[in-house]
């Protein structure tokens, strides 16, 4: 390894494994420096009385508080490297009387040389030079790298009679050094499963590196086993395995943790969520999984490549829809029999709650198409439902109120701009759904623990001033006959009563003096 001068030599053990035949195995990451920091020369004073113990001590004393492995391997610092090693000479006995001043800086070592194996057993050697700026020499068996590894066989091949491979600018020695030493391991699984999986997918790059199959296979059957910490571990895995299979690798045991087999999996699976979560009667439990999936569908949405997915979700969503209004029409209608006052209790708590069921069924799926800008279809849907809301005035308040939360979503939608139906669908919806949720208002307020009155009314108000102002004058006149009867019964839709009575007594006026005046 160079030739070996008076203090610039530093000689270690570095704690290896070694298999059952003999040969080196997985070295310890403790035998690589981190970084090319400079090294304290052999004969720095230390602060103790004792006489200076000579190298053979230090040697045995070390090797002795590591439980002196078999195969020792040294760790050598020197000024150069070549790939046949010189003979070295014999250690000097006389290290203590050669003390001298503490070298400069400039003058300390450029290179850390690791060396590997029992040369006295091996037939080759390889010696792999790192970017970090030492080198590991490795004494191996050229049977043992050509059997495990097809770079080494089309390497050993090309020149028959090489003693020495070198390969240079190396960036993860420690990892090469490692996955070298798997080629003598019989029983890999073992040995891999004292990893993590970041080490693991390091291992797995020089494996496939050097067409080392075996522990390709063996790092796969561990990632498909072992979890997986975090989304961030998660992608890095995912990233490795893609890599893989695209060089015809199989990868699929790993694969399936995040891709169905099927191609519309994903479809079925969120259809079948989502009637799970519609079906349920449990207050608890359908609380929380309806914010679990809005929650995870939002983020679906934030995906730049969502667009196509999109379309098959918003066909399942109002799949849903359409069968919830069906629903809650059959109970209206039932509920609106002139013998259901007199059926027994439990049945007619039954129908009761299904309705709120549904109602609030239908105002998760409006949330989620809000969130996916698709719910102009549904105010479209909502709007055309005369007929329901015919049936909603012939119910008592109290079984009915938890439908308008329907509409004042609607109306609180339309007034942000996250719901842009036309012209026609928001006259609708107002000449329908506005005069019933007028009717429930006091209940809404009083019984309707997500209703919020302001947003409610702010929402109302805009959507009025978003028609022809013929439409704004017959709605608010309709309006100011109810809320002299009822007060805080009814909506306050006094800011868009103002902005209205703007635009119709005082806007023509300063717009012919040529002098326009805002909105508000």
């Amino acid at each position: 390894m160079g030739d070996i001068r008076q203090g610039q030599t530093k000689i270690k053990n570095v704690p290896i494994a070694v298999t059952p035949e003999g040969f080196w195995c997985c070295p310890s990451p403790v035998g690589f420096p981190k970084s090319l920091k400079p090294q304290n020369p052999l004969n720095k004073l230390k602060p103790s009385s004792s006489p200076p113990k000579t190298s053979s001590q230090k040697k045995a004393v070390s090797v002795s508080e590591r439980k002196a492995v078999p195969a020792p391997s040294r760790l050598v610092v020197s000024d150069a490297q070549q790939c046949n090693d010189p003979e070295r000479p014999p250690p000097s006995t006389s290290v203590p009387a050669q003390r001298a001043p503490r070298p400069k800086l400039e003058s300390l070592p450029k290179k850390v040389a690791i060396e590997f194996g029992e040369p006295g057993t091996c037939d080759m050697k390889v010696v792999l030079l790192g970017k970090q700026g030492f080198c590991v020499k490795l004494s191996v068996h050229r049977e043992v790298l050509t059997e495990k590894s097809s770079f080494f066989a089309d390497k050993l091949s090309e020149q028959s009679g090489l003693s020495c491979l070198q390969i240079d600018d190396w960036g993860d020695v420690e990892i090469y050094v490692e996955t070298v030493g798997l080629m003598y391991c019989k029983e890999m699984k073992q040995r891999l499963m004292k990893q993590n999986v970041s080490r693991i997918l390091r291992i797995l790059k020089v494996a496939e590196s050097l067409g080392f199959s075996s522990c390709i296979h063996a790092c796969l059957e561990y990632l498909e086993a072992v979890p997986w910490n975090g989304e961030e571990e998660e992608e890095k895995v995912i990233s490795t395995v893609l890599r893989l299979q695209g060089e015809g690798i199989g990868v699929n045991p790993v694969l399936k943790r995040v891709s169905p087999d099927i191609s519309n999996a994903p479809k079925d699976t969120l259809s079948h969520i989502v009637e799970l979560v519609l079906k349920s009667n449990e207050e608890r439990g359908r609380r929380e999984m309806k914010s679990i999936v809005l929650k995870l569908l939002r983020e679906n949405n934030s995906l730049p490549n969502s667009a196509g997915s999109a379309d098959i979700c918003n066909d399942m969503i109002y799949k849903s829809c359409r069968s919830c209004v069906d629903s809650l029409w059959c109970l209206f209608n039932r509920a609106a029999e002139p013998g259901f006052p007199d059926i027994p209790g439990d049945n007619k708590e039954h129908v009761v709650k299904q309705i709120a069921l549904e109602a609030d069924n239908l105002s998760w799926l409006l949330e989620i198409l809000v969130d996916k800008q698709a719910a102009e279809a549904f105010a479209l849907m909502w709007a055309n439902q005369q007929e329901l809301a015919a049936l909603h005035g012939k119910l008592p308040i109290a079984f009915r109120y938890h439908v308008s939360c329907i509409s004042g979503r609607l109306y609180v939608g339309i007034g942000r701009g996250e719901v842009l139906p036309s012209k026609n669908t928001r006259q609708l919806l107002l000449q329908t759904w506005l005069q019933p949720l007028i009717n429930d208002y006091n209940w809404l307020q009083h019984g309707c623990r997500s209703f919020d009155r302001k947003l409610v009314e702010e929402g109302i108000g805009r959507t009025i001033l978003t028609l022809p102002l013929e439409d704004q004058r017959s709605i608010l006149l309709s309006w100011v006959g109810s809320f002299l009867k009822t007060g805080d019964g009814c909506p306050n839709l006094q800011r868009a009563f103002e902005v209205w009575w703007r635009r119709t007594f005082i806007r023509p006026y300063v717009e012919g003096q040529g002098n326009p005046m805002p909105d508000s």
